[in-house]
């Protein structure tokens, strides 16, 4: 196994873990709050905090730094290595700290506008997610620090930090909504958790413990590392000038991302009542295998295509790639159908009522139809900033944005969330297609996918009809069970689907061992 398939096994295991923290912290909230406004607020609420940690130290800077990181290690050392991170890492924390002072003192104009995050709920709903927003941004505060922290690690070729880092972010939300949200006190056996019954507010106190713990898990890794800070910043200097030339364009392309999720919110707001975390929750449902497959990948690999980059090997920029491309084609289309298929006695688990299922189900369903869309962007926008080239994911991204505001207002209006799920489908598979395609023209002889994408549609046919099929089955024995032994049949269909598939595939998992 090479290195890249160990660090993707890595990252795929970790990331698997956080998103079972992840759905067991998001069905306890849905359980505690249901599809009410105060929960609502409190997902609308999240929306600047995460543009701003997505633009200056999460997707933005870590997909920008890294390359320019590892020419470093490569060719000047570590020593310079970490005086460079040093540089951003102060540049970083200032215009963080800056941007969330001035969005917490114009938070409610900005909850309010009517071109903002939530014009269309009322007064009172839109005072809570002014004053939840303004305490998110501590966290914010911590989490640009911690991406940083996890870009620099898996610049130097460490994803174990990096990968359990979410998981302690999920830790300390799960506190929060046990202890710190509810009103009555957890008894589990010998074990009492107090209630302090801060409602909603609990919920962002425990994300900004989560976002402390995800920070502070890093620094073993920097310290073996030999990180050593400098109080320097340096806009002159070389290293930095170099990051900032391609963090400019990714801070646009990320900005385009996250005003994608922005007017996906807005539009929600005027819908009915528990619109906005239906989508919530129906992307959940896309992130967990697009997570493992897809980030976990794109994750592992562009340390590796950023080296061969900088060393000028085309041909294995190729190869690797190509390799990418036909694991991550029969891996994400099974998925998204036997999940499809499966999916209902799960969301189940959320507690909501019959028609609050229907309508998570269904938007998950949508979500499902782009989740290879969504893999396949993982890896192709880090193969053009592997290259350094940051222009070309910008001009798709802007193209994506569009797609979905004019295919979100059509849908959403007809569909409701399912509706707001397909266009955000629709838009960036498109996006992955056009982006694959110009590498493709880059790099002639790139696609050369055989017979992989019949056995892909192969292995997803089988796939989905089995989990169809032993759910029937289930049902017809089950009769009137309960809830979770539903859904742990649900999940034993679903895995067994799985396992039906790995014959269809096997080539293609092989080389992603050989990637």
């Amino acid at each position: 196994m090479t290195h890249v398939a160990r660090s993707t096994l890595i990252v795929a295991v970790f990331f698997g873990l956080e998103k079972l923290l992840g759905f067991l912290r998001q069905v306890l909230i849905a359980r505690t709050f249901g599809l009410s406004p105060e929960l609502d607020a409190f997902n609308t609420a999240n929306n600047l905090p995460d543009l701003i940690f997505a633009l200056i130290s999460g997707g933005a800077l870590a997909v920008a730094f890294i390359p320019v990181l590892s020419e470093y290690l490569e060719k000047r050392g570590r020593p310079q290595a970490w005086e460079l991170f040093s540089r951003i890492a102060n540049l970083v924390f200032l215009v963080t700290a800056g941007l969330s002072l001035v969005i917490a003192l114009f938070a409610d104009q900005l909850v309010r506008w009517q071109l903002g995050i939530a014009p269309g709920f009322g007064a009172q709903q839109q005072a809570l997610v002014a004053e939840l927003m303004r305490l998110n941004l501590l966290a914010t505060l911590l989490f640009s620090l911690g991406g940083l922290a996890i870009a620099g690690l898996q610049a130097n070729q460490h994803f174990l930090l990096p990968a359990l880092a979410p998981s302690m972010y999920d830790l300390g939300t799960l506190f929060g909504v046990l202890v710190l949200a509810p009103d009555k006190d957890l008894r589990l056996g010998s074990l009492h958790l107090p209630a302090l019954n801060l409602g909603v507010h609990g919920l962002v106190y425990g994300v900004i413990l989560g976002a402390a713990l995800f920070l502070l898990v890093q620094v073993p890794g920097l310290l073996r590392y030999g990180f050593r800070w400098v109080p320097h910043i340096g806009l002159r200097h070389p290293g930095v000038l170099q990051v900032l030339s391609l963090l400019g364009p990714r801070l646009l392309t990320v900005l385009c991302i996250q005003l994608t999720f922005i007017a996906q919110d807005n539009i929600a707001s005027r819908l009915a009542i528990g619109t906005v975390s239906a989508l919530v929750y129906g992307w959940l449902f896309m992130q967990v295998p697009e997570t493992i497959i897809g980030t976990a990948l794109g994750t592992a690999l562009l340390p590796t295509l950023s080296e061969q980059a900088a060393l000028e090997q085309t041909e294995a920029f190729r190869q690797s790639l190509n390799r990418a491309l036909r694991a991550l084609l029969t891996l994400t289309l099974p998925a998204a159908a036997l999940i499809a298929a499966g999916i209902q006695p799960v969301v189940s688990l959320l507690g909501f009522d019959e028609t609050g299922v229907e309508l998570v189900t269904w938007t998950a369903r949508a979500f499902l139809l782009g989740l290879m869309g969504h893999s396949l962007l993982e890896v192709s926008v880090r193969a053009f900033y592997a290259r350094q080239d940051a222009l070309t994911p910008l001009l798709a991204a802007a193209l994506t944005l569009l797609a979905f505001i004019l295919l979100a207002l059509t849908l959403g209006r007809s569909l409701g969330a399912p509706g707001i799920g397909l266009a955000n489908a629709l838009a960036f598979s498109g996006e992955a297609l056009f982006l694959w395609a110009l590498l493709s023209r880059r790099f002639r002889g790139m696609i050369q996918l055989g017979k992989t994408p019949w056995r892909a549609l192969l292995a997803a046919i089988v796939s989905g009809l089995t989990t169809l099929l032993l759910l029937r089955l289930a049902d017809s024995t089950l009769g009137g069970a309960g809830m979770l032994l539903q859904s742990a049949s649900a999940v034993l269909a679903m895995g067994l689907g799985a396992a039906m598939t790995l014959p269809l595939i096997g080539n293609e998992l092989k080389l992603l061992i050989r990637l």
